[in-house]
């Protein structure tokens, strides 16, 4: 039997009835919808409590649901990915303190908004390039993500898990623009701990010696350590305390003050007071994170417990039948990294490559959970993946009409009925766009597509925020701020290899072409790349690279000039 079949009536009824709850709740909260001030900033009269919950559900999203467990589950996991949190929250308390306050002294609608004002409309153009490249490929994946483990566990073709998302995606943002997503995405936050809760206390159940158990068990196989003081600049080192204080930071500097998808969120605030308190007090989300790593041990010590069944060997690790037993010879099973003990717990990817982690916490859910649970936190997945799509659309339309119409500058010719009225098409056009995209993504085949997405923000990160500190000082030519931005490009494709792979894997270029580069370690064995070099290195490194060459070119005519 296949796990989706455990996947019943009453989970696709929870699962339906919470999606259509949702959407009957996102329109009674849409509030007035005269002007694009409604539609894109909720009219600016949300409350921070509510703005805070959707920072948090729009950062934790599908992907950290389901991957961060997974991670945990993976050979040597462990709760080092916390110390990121560090970076985080010293970000969002620069971002609260300082940005906040610049972004709420002027009637604009988002960052680059601002940087129009202050260096002018190419600026801001090359602002919102960056933001919309990055935005298209970083959210498809996320719901490419999110909708892989729904296809294995509901049965459904993952075109159609993909379709729903979108039509309600656009739905939800056509109903109420802003207002609806974020009272949206407050539902999802809860959600998600109802969610998370449930399935602890549920894993907890199951094992032998409760809380106690499931902490000595994930102690004496290494999955607790926190703390990892090394460091250096090799791709093991992702998450270390180093990382975590110097690298991090610029990461979130630019995620929550120059990102248009979080940085919407503040601007709908009353005030810069509130918006300040949303920033900070989102910082909670923190502890979802916590939760999911608590989760992803309790699975790994069930299964060093329990085992896994040949249902879930072939679900998993995709795993034929007739091969389980194969399977159970030939398979690399997790060890302490240190003693080297060996649990009963088989490693994703050590069996002839096969096996994703991802996989794990959604057919524990539908095999462990009675029926009417696994569909309440399946619906809580379906929910994420749908406010990260809809969160995107909003800030997407609102770029793309700021870049068409300037209406933060008072000059357009069209009435607040046309610009609603744009502002509706291009929510339409760009949820379209990112559902076919997405759907091109769930049909490639031998392109590693999805580690080119997710390094996207590798990309985009540094420059952002280097334009951005270049428009606070009011210093910096668009030559300079676009020469700066392309060295950082280029910078960042000799340290990640995902373009690289998709040209290897399509048959344009062979691996023992890149021998010369000394960054890259080649395979010409298996025709493949390995970065020596950590990318979270290049958030600092690009952001100093666009801010110099920012500021050594700037000229001394007035920065509204539009020669610059």
């Amino acid at each position: 039997m296949s796990v989706h079949e455990n996947f019943t009536i009453i989970d696709w009824s929870i699962v339906f009835g919470y999606l259509l709850l949702t959407t009957w709740v996102g329109h009674a909260m849409r509030g007035k919808q005269g002007t694009i001030k409604d539609f894109f900033l909720g009219g600016r009269s949300l409350p921070w409590p509510a703005v805070s919950g959707s920072i948090i559900a729009t950062e934790i999203s599908g992907v950290t649901f389901i991957g961060v467990p997974g991670t945990l589950f993976a050979l040597h996991g462990d709760f080092t990915y916390l110390q990121w949190a560090l970076g985080s929250i010293i970000a969002r308390i620069v971002v609260a303190r300082f940005f906040v306050k610049i972004y709420y002294e002027r009637d604009i609608y988002s960052p680059y908004d601002y940087m129009c004002l202050r260096l002018g409309s190419r600026v801001k153009a090359l602002a919102t390039i960056f933001f919309t490249v990055g935005s298209i490929l970083g959210q498809s994946v996320r719901v490419l993500v999110a909708a892989m483990p729904l296809k294995v566990v509901t049965g459904m073709d993952i075109q159609w898990c993909i379709i729903i998302i979108g039509v309600f995606a656009i739905g939800w943002t056509l109903m109420g623009g802003m207002r609806t997503v974020i009272w949206t995405d407050v539902m999802q936050f809860l959600l998600f701990l109802v969610g998370g809760f449930i399935a602890l206390f549920w894993l907890i159940s199951s094992i032998s010696g409760g809380w106690t158990g499931m902490i000595e068990a994930a102690q004496e196989f290494g999955r607790t350590r926190t703390v990892d003081p090394r460091f250096g600049i090799g791709p093991e080192l992702q998450f270390t305390l180093w990382v975590a204080l110097l690298a991090v930071p610029f990461q979130n500097l630019s995620i929550f003050g120059v990102d248009q998808l979080m940085a919407q969120r503040m601007f709908c605030c009353k005030s810069a007071k509130d918006a300040g308190k949303a920033i900070i007090y989102s910082s909670i989300g923190q502890l979802v994170t916590l939760l999911m790593l608590l989760i992803g041990a309790a699975l790994f010590v069930n299964y060093h417990q329990n085992g896994f069944t040949d249902q879930e060997v072939a679900t998993i690790f995709d795993v034929p039948s007739e091969k389980i037993q194969d399977f159970k010879e030939g398979v690399q099973y997790a060890e302490h990294p240190e003693t080297e003990k060996r649990s009963s717990v088989p490693v994703p990817g050590s069996y002839e490559g096969k096996g994703n982690s991802g996989y794990i916490f959604p057919v524990w859910i539908v095999n462990a959970l009675p029926a009417g649970l696994s569909g309440l936190i399946l619906a809580g997945i379906f929910a994420a993946a749908i406010s990260s799509l809809d969160s995107i659309l909003a800030a997407l339309s609102q770029t793309t009409l700021s870049l068409m119409y300037s209406p933060e500058k008072n000059n357009t010719s069209l009435s607040s009925k046309q610009l609603m009225n744009r502002s509706r098409l291009l929510v339409v056009l760009w949820g379209v766009a990112l559902t076919g995209f997405t759907l091109l993504l769930s049909v490639a085949q031998n392109i590693p597509i999805l580690p080119l997405a997710f390094g996207m923000t590798t990309y985009t990160v540094g420059p952002m925020l280097g334009i951005f500190i270049c428009s606070i000082l009011g210093k910096g030519s668009f030559r300079g701020l676009m020469i700066g931005s392309l060295i950082s490009f280029f910078v960042v494709l000799f340290v990640r290899t995902d373009i690289w792979d998709l040209l290897i894997k399509s048959n344009m270029l062979k691996a023992e072409f890149f021998h010369f580069i000394p960054t890259f370690e080649v395979d010409e064995l298996n025709n493949s790349l390995r970065s020596k070099v950590l990318f979270a290195w290049m958030w600092p490194l690009t952001f100093v690279i666009t801010l110099l060459f920012g500021l050594i070119s700037a000229k001394r005519e007035n920065p509204l000039d539009e020669s610059v």
